[in-house]
This record gives structure tokens, C-alpha cells and sequence, in this order.
């Protein structure tokens, strides 16, 4: 368990903050940022929440006053050297930072981590983990309370946002009574689930349906149903006039499959090579997979990336897979 008296005494001894998570920052990650950013200034401190990517336009809702700042875009690098803290949340690996990883490895001041995933790197940082949550937005929350700050509506939403959408909606195996727990205090602080949903769900362009489409129909499968893989190309974006953000959560679809116990996906980036998500309903362990290829994770959900045409990269990382269901 992470020691929180210890994270009490930095926040106590420091007033001006860094607060920045992974490249193609999911609701975990966005919820979790903006949840601290507002723990930490109920409690009268300065705040700046710099990410390397922009925030995806379906999360642009979670972030209305427009806290969410880009690297290079908004911030320049040497403004950061002025900060006292620089939190990491929900990611602990150097790869995972993109353009971040400069600025946290020349960063002067105390460095954090607060993260839940299983993988990671030693990133300089004084750690509060723990592998057992089934969101970063819920060690948010235990943070926020042991500096005694006020459940507000916004903090409740945003953590709500980061443990609904990492849980899949409340499905996923990660999933337990204490999940349920934590949700219900964070309804009874103003969440509005229904809403949130909507938001989140039930807002969805044509270009995305469009592109599940694309998606869908590379779909295969093999050793008897129990591997399903898809890809989605920058050509499928460019038909069906998508973003790159219009993808998340594709791959949860193919696990709806009858007897699916591993789904891969792998996803084209602008910059070249792959995005590779990995899911599992089994034993298998999709963060030992996916430190094969530098990434990591969970082990019912893992990503990586691949700097390999799409060929190569299917042969490399199905081999792997097909290798840790044998």
C-alpha cells in the first residue's frame, strides 16, 4: 500500500506542482490528473497539468476550463524547471512518457509516482503503487484523503471517470466489492452516472461507427476461436474520416466473441509503426507479453509499440502470443 503520510509531508513542504501521465492519455489518466490538480489546490497550491499529447477530443468534456496543457503547444519545457514537484500518474514507464521523459529525467525538484499498473520503470521517483487498484482514480482518492481534502463534486466526477472507464464500466475482472464502494461514495458526492455515461458513450460521430466497421471487418481468429486479432491502417482513419482517439476501446469489442480468451489489436500511428493492445480472459498475461516489445501493463490488459510495418509486426507479436497460449 502506498504510504500517504509520506505524500501528505511533500505536498505540505512544497507549493508548486507538475502534474503529467502517459501519451494518448486515456480517462484514467485525464480523470486522475484533474482530480489532483484540484485536491492540490483546494489545499492553496500552485498547479500545471502538461501532458506530451493533446487530450483527446471525446475527453475534451471532462475539461471545460481547459487545465489540460500539451508539451511544445501550450508549455515550453524550460518553464517546468520552476516547479518544486512533478507528479507521474498512472504510468511508470519511461516509453510511456513521450517528449515527458525529457523533462522528467532532468527535473531538479521531488519527483512521484503514483500509478497502479504492474510494469514500470525507475523513473528517479519516490513510488506510491499499488498494482491491487483497479484505477489510478481510486489512489487519487485515497491521496485526497489523507491530506483531508473535500469530496467536491468535480474531484467525485473526474475520479468516477478514471474507475468506471479502467473497470470497463464496472465489468472487467479488476472489478470488486471495494470498486462498488468507491463508487457509490463518489455518487453520493455528485456524480451523475447517467450522464457521464452519455458523455462518454452515447456522443459518437459517424466517422467512429464507420471506422468500428473498417475495424471490425479485418477481424480474425484462430487456435479454435480462443485468439482474435484486428489491425486498424492510417487508410482506414482517412475512409472513414476518423481520429486516432475514435479507436479506443475497439478491441473490447472482439472479446464479445464466444470463446475468446486473448484479443489484439494493432493500430497504425501517424509517426509510423504500431500500437499494440493486448487483452485476455484467461491465464494468460498480457504484461509479459507485451514487455517482449518495451511495453506493459495489466495482466488482463497490456499495450506496447512496434516500429514495424504491419506484416512484421503481426508476425512478431501473434508469435508471441501464440507462444504464452500454449
Amino acid at each position: 500500500m502506498p504510504d500517504w503520510s509520506r505524500f501528505v509531508e511533500i505536498v505540505n513542504a512544497h507549493q508548486r506542482f507538475i502534474i503529467t501521465s502517459h501519451v494518448r492519455p486515456d480517462c484514467d489518466a485525464l480523470g486522475s490528473e484533474l482530480a489532483m490538480a484540484a485536491v492540490l489546490e483546494s489545499r492553496g497550491k500552485d498547479v500545471l497539468v502538461v501532458n506530451a499529447h493533446p487530450t483527446p477530443p471525446n475527453y475534451r468534456f471532462l475539461d471545460p476550463e481547459e487545465k489540460l496543457k500539451t508539451l511544445g503547444t501550450d508549455v515550453a519545457a524550460d518553464e517546468l524547471d520552476a516547479y518544486d514537484v512533478l507528479i507521474v500518474l498512472d504510468t511508470s514507464a519511461w516509453a510511456q512518457l513521450g517528449t515527458m521523459a525529457d523533462v522528467v529525467r532532468s527535473f531538479g525538484g521531488v519527483k512521484a509516482v503514483i500509478d497502479h499498473h504492474v510494469s514500470g520503470d525507475d523513473l528517479g521517483a519516490e513510488d506510491f503503487k499499488n498494482v491491487k487498484a483497479e484505477a489510478t482514480g481510486r489512489l487519487v482518492i485515497e491521496a485526497a484523503d489523507a491530506l483531508g481534502a473535500e469530496l467536491t463534486p468535480r474531484i467525485a466526477g473526474w475520479a468516477f471517470a478514471a474507475l468506471a472507464t479502467d473497470t470497463g464500466w464496472f465489468r472487467f475482472s479488476s472489478t470488486g466489492a471495494q470498486t462498488y464502494r468507491l463508487a457509490a461514495r463518489l455518487v453520493e458526492a455528485g456524480v451523475k452516472p447517467a450522464e457521464l455515461y452519455q458523455n462518454l458513450y452515447e456522443d459518437d460521430t459517424l466517422a467512429r461507427l464507420q471506422l468500428i466497421g473498417y475495424t471490425m471487418s479485418h477481424t480474425k481468429a484462430e487456435l479454435g476461436g480462443r485468439l482474435i486479432h484486428t489491425y486498424i491502417e492510417l487508410t482506414d482513419f482517412e475512409a472513414a474520416s476518423a481520429h486516432p482517439a475514435d479507436s479506443e476501446d475497439m478491441i473490447n469489442m472482439t472479446l464479445g466473441v464466444g470463446g475468446t480468451e486473448v484479443a489484439v489489436i494493432f493500430v497504425e500511428q501517424k509517426t509510423g509503426g504500431f500500437k499494440i493492445s493486448f487483452r485476455s480472459r484467461s491465464d494468460v498475461d498480457c504484461s509479459h507479453i507485451a514487455e517482449q516489445f518495451g511495453g506493459g501493463g495489466h495482466k488482463k490488459a497490456a499495450g506496447a509499440f512496434i516500429n514495424e510495418p504491419l506484416a512484421a509486426a503481426q508476425d512478431k507479436v501473434l508469435s508471441a502470443v501464440r507462444a504464452a497460449m500454449h
